[in-house]
């Protein structure tokens, strides 16, 4: 499906970038995985697959480390077919009064500007490609929001303006842009986020787990493997019709 096309992913040192960057290496694509922390080494090895991975530490939050990266992409690879963007931070977890300017304006420099900058830079390259697609991962928590998350759904919802507009503006190159909003995905970080929630709310992490589990058609955590699955197919050839898009693979947890 993806084979033979050069991926660039953001936030693949761990949990859901990971996955996305191995699934896209195992069906055959070349893969640059870019992120701050060393982690993009650990998935590298996990990947196996020397001649087609390239790791690049990577900061979402400064133009040029990502003009460098993107260029080193090229020059290894030929080209760049798709761009995942999938680094993001969480942000605080308290009410809105709690929160501070430098939360917000960091939340959504990391969330939105971030993606911003990297699509920027790799626009021309996948202008170029024959199979150009770009995969936002957003969240439903942009859609049906958390409280104590005001910052968090802010960025997550102005991912998916982000998203439509661009697949308005690269279309006539026939450039996909759509985004993926996963519900409560399986992994350290949703836990990590049920114990802030729960924190600040005065109750048990597993109290939070409980009803956040009650709230989804299907009482499940997401398996990662879904969403990485999910942006593996909107890079394919399968998909060359589907622009414009928020696709939420969340058990149920959002319905529009």
């Amino acid at each position: 499906m993806v084979a033979d096309s050069t991926v660039f992913v953001t936030g693949a040192s761990q949990g859901l970038g990971r996955e996305i960057a191995v699934a896209f290496a195992d069906e055959g694509a070349n893969v640059a995985l870019a992120a701050r922390s060393d982690g993009i080494y650990e998935t590298e090895s996990q990947i196996d697959a020397p001649d087609r991975t390239l790791a690049i530490e990577t900061d979402v939050t400064d133009t040029e480390s990502v003009a460098d990266a993107l260029d080193e992409t090229v020059d290894t690879f030929g080209g760049l077919d798709c761009l995942v963007n999938n680094a993001g931070i969480a942000g605080p977890t308290a009410p809105l009064e709690e929160t501070t300017d430098g939360e917000w304006l960091e939340t959504l420099d990391v969330n939105v500007v971030g993606v911003a900058r990297v699509t920027r830079a790799a626009a021309p390259h996948l202008r170029e490609s024959e199979r150009g697609s770009v995969v936002n991962i957003s969240s439903i928590g942009g859609k049906r929001p958390y409280p104590n998350r005001t910052p968090y759904a802010a960025s997550k919802m102005g991912l998916i303006g982000v998203t439509r507009a661009l697949a308005a503006e690269f279309g006539d190159d026939d450039v996909t842009v759509n985004a993926i909003c996963p519900g409560p995905v399986e992994g350290e970080r949703i836990r990590s986020v049920f114990e802030r929630q729960a924190e600040a709310a005065g109750v048990t992490a597993e109290a939070v787990e409980g009803e956040v589990l009650e709230s989804l058609v299907i009482d499940e955590l997401v398996p990662p493997e879904e969403v990485a699955d999910m942006a593996v197919h909107l890079a394919s050839a399968a998909s060359r019709h589907v622009t414009g898009q928020d696709i939420n693979v969340s058990s149920g947890g959002a319905w529009y």
